[in-house]
């Protein structure tokens, strides 16, 4: 308490302080020009209180002029007086005049800074000290003008202002104390009158203004409380806990997800059919999901097999063996692929929401295949429910208008859209031509969630700014015709354990295994990066850190090589096949710049890979590198934590990730700045297995305790409490109808 009054107390004095210099400073040269302006007002009246006299001497008698000179000069402050002609001869003068001001320089000042005036003044330093001259205009006794130049000393200026001086000094200064000791008491009055109303508030008298604070601190309480008895009663989240969840909230009912990827795809191959795991966070995080909680998954049937592989009404069970769960296929034409997927929803929805510097190209026909194929699944969707309110979990920025399309269909529906990209703020969301319809669409949801709590901010103030609504912003709510969606953030995250695990070597044997596939020598240092080829991933970026750690630490040249899974993604689009291209070169102009003999310091392996291989890699590696330039969360980052159960490794991670908010024991870089991240590279590269073993182990208790079951978890948990106070207020209402029947 001490230190922070001493804070307190020593900024408020050198604010002051500084305040009161600004202040001498023009008080200082406001107060010295009040006294020049005053010098010469009074120049002026003596001099036009003689005025009489001088005119009736001026040309006749030199002696009675030096008088009426001398009468003028009886001031202790006026050294000296003169008279000059207008042609610039002396016409007479007292003993005190300064020989410096010679009557001719004089009046061609005046008649340079003043030609049209009667009157001059100005300052001027004498080897006596600084004076102040004025010159007034007298007209002659036979009507030839000419001037008095009366000069004053202005020693007793500095004297005033040295006086002034100090009495600011003083007055600030007592001002200053004064201030700061009122502003403590009342700080501390006000701060016991705080903390004696909150404590009356916690034992159950709160004050009015408290009301809403203790309401919520009571409710985080009971929240945090009943969350942690459960985690001890179920040891923490796992598929057998979210099953439990299921089945207690929502009676066991099951879930259907909409998503624009399949979790499992059929490709035809020479053998037969090939089973294919897409690289995609969203299926990395809702598949575990499914697996647990059962239910119905709709997406986009993609693979050259999938039609083979369905029954009659489009559906497959999966996972292969496992079949725990429905795999519901939707078809789509190459033109609506083309239209809704490649163009509205990557070529315009994915770059304006991601600041990575590319620009959106939104096209008509596009957003009308959008509305067409939103439709279509929505309507899958209301196929595949069986209640007639059943818990619809809607996934990303492809179906932002089935929301309200199956409110439309399903009005008793729960519907929980998950938004998995970043949601731009109101200035940029308004780039889109029909911001309106998608902010409409994913308002027929019941809840909206989002990684981070700013994605919702903004989203709530993109409602303000677009649709007409009321927006509760003390919970998290956009209120529409009596109806609300809530706003809510969900960061995502990983299964855990991770089950492809039990199939991946050990951290040692995945790295012999790999530095022999990619021909490294025996003690080669191996950095990875894991992502589909796309340019909000920053793998240019990426590549650029690693030639800029080879060029500043030349002691990894011919040791360290990283390697980059890049699967490639929307090869159809021009900026991907562009982006693939320059990848392409940049790595060759790495390894052209740095490669000896067999070494080359950039691996770029350009294709699909299976969830067994990039966990081999994660395992294998020394480091791995997210430098993504703008990411709703970033998975990559969790799985190579949740990879690593040897607790080592180092993780390097983009400042713009959501992750980097959950993960932040990890090398936190700004991808933009390759000196800073080919520092971090090198930092991890040195660091000790003490060291990397206490940040991996802080990093792996989050990623286990706030897992995926545990989001999947939450939002349920969320879906059913609304389930549950919207059928207790329907009842409500009939019973209130009934009322007013029978009273009428």
């Amino acid at each position: 308490m001490m230190n922070r009054m001493v804070r307190f107390l020593s900024v408020l004095l050198v604010g002051l302080g500084l305040l009161a210099l600004v202040a001498y400073a023009v008080l200082s040269r406001t107060t010295r020009s009040w006294f020049e302006a005053d010098l010469t007002l009074r120049s002026r009246l003596a001099v036009a209180s003689a005025r009489e006299s001088l005119a009736a001497h001026w040309d006749t008698n030199q002696t009675k002029l030096s008088q009426t000179l001398a009468d003028i000069t009886r001031d202790e402050r006026i050294m000296g007086a003169a008279a000059c002609k207008a042609t610039g001869e002396l016409l007479a003068s007292t003993d005190g005049f300064p020989g410096e001001f010679d009557c001719r320089k004089v009046l061609d000042l005046m008649r340079r800074d003043a030609p049209d005036s009667s009157a001059w003044s100005t300052t001027a330093e004498l080897s006596s000290g600084p004076v102040h001259l004025s010159v007034t205009q007298v007209e002659g006794a036979v009507g030839s003008p000419g001037v008095v130049m009366l000069v004053h000393d202005l020693s007793f200026l500095g004297r005033r202002v040295a006086t002034t001086r100090r009495f600011l000094v003083v007055a600030f200064f007592v001002l200053s104390l004064g201030a700061a000791v009122v502003t403590l008491l009342a700080a501390r009055v006000a701060w016991r009158g705080w903390t004696l109303d909150l404590r009356r508030a916690l034992t159950g008298a709160p004050s009015r203004e408290l009301q809403p604070l203790v309401r919520d601190v009571r409710a985080l309480a009971e929240r945090l409380a009943q969350e942690r008895r459960t985690e001890a009663q179920a040891g923490g989240w796992s598929p057998q806990r979210l099953r439990s969840t299921l089945t207690e909230h929502l009676q066991g009912e099951r879930i259907v997800i909409l998503a624009n990827r399949e979790p499992y795809i059929h490709e035809k191959a020479g053998d037969g059919v090939r089973v294919l795991h897409p690289a995609s966070g969203l299926v990395t995080a809702l598949e575990p999901v499914m697996r647990a909680c059962s239910g119905v998954w709709v997406g986009h049937g993609s693979g050259s097999a999938d039609r083979a592989t369905v029954d009659a009404s489009d559906r497959v069970r999966v996972p292969p063996g496992e079949e725990s769960y429905l795999l519901r296929r939707v078809w789509l034409s190459e033109e609506e692929e083309r239209g809704y997927y490649y163009g509205f929803s990557n070529e315009g929805l994915w770059p304006l929401c991601h600041v990575a510097h590319t620009r959106p190209i939104f096209r008509s026909e596009d957003f009308e295949h959008y509305v067409g194929v939103n439709r279509k699944f929505a309507e899958a969707v209301c196929a595949e429910v069986d209640v007639d309110d059943p818990i619809v979990l809607v996934q990303d920025y492809h179906f932002a208008l089935a929301p309200k399309m199956i409110r439309a269909k399903l009005p008793r529906a729960t519907i929980i859209t998950f938004w998995h990209t970043p949601w731009p703020n109101a200035e940029r969301i308004g780039i889109c031509p029909w911001r309106e319809e998608l902010i409409s669409g994913l308002l027929g949801s019941s809840v909206v969630g989002f990684h981070t709590q700013q994605h919702c901010n903004n989203f709530i103030d993109s409602v303000d700014a677009f649709v007409e609504s009321r927006i509760d912003r003390e919970a998290n709510a956009v209120v529409q015709r009596a109806r609300r969606t809530l706003v809510r953030p969900y960061p995502i995250s990983i299964e855990w354990p991770v089950h492809w695990l039990s199939q991946v070597p050990t951290a040692a044997d995945a790295r012999t295994q790999v530095r022999q596939e990619l021909g490294l020598a025996p003690d080669a240092l191996i950095g990875v990066g894991i992502d589909r080829l796309d340019y909000t991933k920053g793998i240019e970026e990426r590549l650029s850190a690693v030639d800029q750690l080879l060029e500043r630490y030349p002691e990894y040249r011919g040791k360290f090589t990283f390697v980059q899974l890049a699967a490639p993604s929307r090869t159809k689009i021009a900026n991907y096949q562009s982006l693939n291209e320059r990848v392409e070169a940049l790595a060759a102009s790495i390894n052209g710049k740095w490669a000896s003999g067999s070494y080359q310091p950039i691996a770029l392996l350009r294709s699909h890979h299976e969830p067994v291989t990039v966990f081999k890699y994660y395992r294998a590696a020394n480091l791995c590198y997210v430098s993504s330039l703008h990411d709703g969360m970033n998975l990559v980052a969790k799985e190579f934590v949740a990879a690593r159960d040897d607790e080592q490794g180092v993780l390097l991670l983009s400042q713009f990730t959501g992750a980097a908010r959950d993960l932040t024991e990890a090398l936190i870089v700004n991808p933009y700045d390759f000196r800073q991240a080919s520092d971090a590279l090198a930092t991890a590269l040195k660091m000790s297995g003490e060291e990397q073993r206490d940040r991996m182990r802080s990093m792996r208790r989050f990623v286990s305790e706030f897992n995926v079951y545990r989001w999947a978890g939450r939002m349920l948990v969320d879906a059913a409490e609304l389930r549950r106070k919207e059928r207790l207020s329907g009842r409500w209402s009939s019973g209130a109808l009934g009322l007013r029947t029978v009273s009428a």
